[in-house]
């Protein structure tokens, strides 16, 4: 992780977490020209189109410049990935049994173990995303 401060993001105000920037570059649809910052955060608020920002919070990148859907961006879209490595997606949360969460959530275990995970460029937060996927069983859990 960049040594970048967490700083609030310019469109929303809520505070940003920093993102490598191969995460940003592996991500973006649109040109590389275009980041001509060396540090970026992630804008994880639902609400907010942003999900990088330039730092010195000079200039962003939103959902349209990304190349699939974030799922921070959607948590209740069923069709988007909640793991970006192994392709688990929050419908599969939504309509799987506790055995199907747990087969996910060793799925996943196990992929990492095996130095399967490249969470660090494909899950546009830029860390794991197994955090992720036992939140959103935990919230299923609470919703039935």
């Amino acid at each position: 992780m960049s040594a970048t401060a967490v700083r609030p993001c310019a469109v929303c105000g809520v505070m940003g977490m920093p993102v490598e920037g191969q995460t940003v570059k592996a991500l973006l649809t649109v040109s590389l020209r275009l980041m001509v910052h060396d540090r970026y955060l992630f804008c994880a608020t639902p609400t907010c189109a942003v999900v990088y920002f330039a730092a010195d919070q000079s200039y962003h990148f939103t959902t349209a410049h990304i190349r699939e859907p974030v799922y921070q961006k959607n948590p209740q879209d069923p069709l988007v990935r909640l793991c970006y490595c192994f392709g688990h997606t929050i419908g599969d949360i939504q309509a799987g049994t506790a055995a199907d969460h747990a087969t996910i959530l060793s799925d996943i275990t196990t992929g990492i173990r095996a130095g399967q995970c490249a969470c660090d460029l494909r899950n546009p937060q830029g860390s794991c995303c197994l955090g992720n996927v036992r939140r959103a069983i935990a919230d299923q859990a609470n919703h039935r």
